[in-house]
């Protein structure tokens, strides 16, 4: 539900429930006035009845003037009832419409204070409704001697108030009134739900905005739902800054992994730099008294350290390429077999300065792959380079490939040192270096292989044994 709506209802709420407190107040007020005038206007009644008519006479009633009594005042008002109580409050006689009186009794407190001259309405015993007080008139009748013989009691409502439907029905100004509160309840009620709707206009267009960005920009968070557009903002705003959290936090993630790519990287330069700079400088000063063998063991050197400076540089180049996302993945069908006989062949010079067997098990089975010749090259010579890096002399490096479900898998097993269980998820990430691997450079090799494997939607699988040797497998789709 909109905040408009809710809005709405809660002023439908607000204005049903103050128009029924103000009938009912009015309703309770007007019946109030009209009971304060009435007992008002018949405060001096019981006075001018006892001065009119005595109706004791030593003590006793006397029933002829009370009934020409009552008979008079019926003409006047139907509604009037007479008592005629002792001093104590007993109702000696009285004279009403017939039905049943059901008190004894009449309470003489409300009666002391109406003859002491309190405000009305002033409320007494109905004899014949004990439940309802109601408004009356009284006056004390005396003797001749002053003597207080009893009480003139007359109940001006004697008759049960009317019904709300006919006090209705027969009150013109009560049903303008109720007519013009719930009119202006229904004005109030229409102009509040057009303020809401062009007050919230604007929050429900940044709602909509928001909704469109999560859905462009940041398609990992969830659609809300449910809700106002103040529930689904504040929902949005805490995803949003989750997200901002969790990136911020990759960001500054990638930064120390940055750094310690550049610390390591700048390690592994300085040697082999600090290396030909120092040969180079030798040949420089000894000149001449450098014997032909002694500058060709100079040169050689300087060479050597040459290529592996050539080696680190070509790594970062490819690995800054490869994270840049501008490298072109050309797929194309590739036997996979024969490029992974000739990686072999062209390693095995490799192998075998290192004293390391290197075989390959291609299954005739195996069919071509969907794959960027390039960078498959890459990883079969990063995964094999490595395998050998890692295995000693004497040791075993095997290239299988074989055919699968949906394509082909290479598998490069060796012989090696193996790697420790809790360092196996590191192994490709470019800042890893494990112990035995300080002295092979800067390790971007698997890192390089990890990211083309994951430009052709695969990963590499890695299972190892610490002392027995590790196994790296991939697979591609035909």
């Amino acid at each position: 539900m909109s905040l408009a709506r809710k809005l709405s209802l809660v002023l439908a709420l607000v204005l049903a429930t103050a128009v029924g407190a103000s009938i009912a107040l009015t309703l309770r007020t007007s019946r109030t006035y009209l009971e304060e005038v009435e007992q008002r206007l018949n405060r001096e009644l019981a006075d001018h009845l006892v001065a009119e008519e005595p109706l004791l006479q030593d003590g006793k009633v006397d029933p002829e003037a009370l009934e020409h009594l009552f008979h008079m005042l019926m003409v006047i008002n139907p509604r009037i009832e007479l008592y005629v109580l002792d001093p104590g409050g007993r109702i000696l006689a009285y004279e009403a419409p017939k039905g049943r009186v059901d008190l004894e009794t009449v309470a003489l407190r409300p009666v002391e204070r109406f003859l002491a001259g309190e405000r009305e309405p002033l409320h007494g015993d109905d004899p014949r409704d004990p439940q309802t007080p109601k408004i009356f008139s009284a006056a004390p009748m005396k003797s001749a001697a002053g003597d207080l013989q009893g009480y003139l009691y007359v109940v001006l409502t004697g008759e049960q108030y009317r019904s709300l439907s006919d006090r209705f029905a027969e009150s013109v100004a009560l049903r303008v009134g109720i007519w013009a509160a719930l009119a202006i309840a229904v004005f109030v009620l229409l102009a509040g739900v057009g303020v809401f709707h062009f007050l919230t206009r604007p929050l429900q267009r940044l709602d909509r905005r928001i909704a469109g960005f999560r859905s462009e920009q940041l398609e990992g968070l969830p659609a809300t739902s449910g809700g106002d557009e103040v529930a689904r903002l504040e929902a949005s705003f805490d995803a949003m800054a989750l997200r901002i959290a969790e990136q911020v936090a990759e960001l500054e993630k990638t930064d120390l992994l940055r750094r310690e790519l550049v610390a390591n990287v700048s390690h592994d330069l300085r040697t082999p730099v600090a290396s030909l700079q120092g040969y180079l400088e030798t040949l420089l000063l000894k000149g001449d008294r450098v014997s032909a063998s002694e500058r060709l063991a100079y040169l050689e050197v300087a060479h050597s350290q040459s290529e592996r400076l050539g080696r680190l540089v070509g790594e970062l180049f490819e690995l800054a390429r490869l994270d840049s996302g501008d490298t072109a993945v050309i797929l194309e069908e590739v036997s996979v077999a024969e490029l992974s006989q000739d990686v072999v062949q062209k390693l095995e010079v490799l192998a075998r300065n290192r004293q390391v067997a290197l075989v390959a098990r291609i299954d005739p089975e195996a069919p071509p792959v969907n794959a960027d010749v390039r960078l498959l090259e890459r990883i079969l010579e990063n995964l094999i380079t490595n395998a050998l890096q890692h295995t000693p002399a004497g040791g075993r490096v095997e290239v299988t490939v074989r055919p699968e479900d949906d394509g082909a898998r290479v598998t490069v097993e060796d012989s090696g040192c193996g790697i420790a269980e809790q360092d196996i998820p590191r192994i490709f990430d470019r800042t890893f270096r494990s112990d035995v691997s300080r002295s092979e450079g800067a390790g971007l090799g698997l890192a390089i292989a990890q990211r083309a494997v994951e430009l052709h939607s695969s990963r590499i699988d890695v299972s190892s044994t610490v002392g027995q040797g590790t196994t790296f497998s991939f697979g591609l789709p035909s």
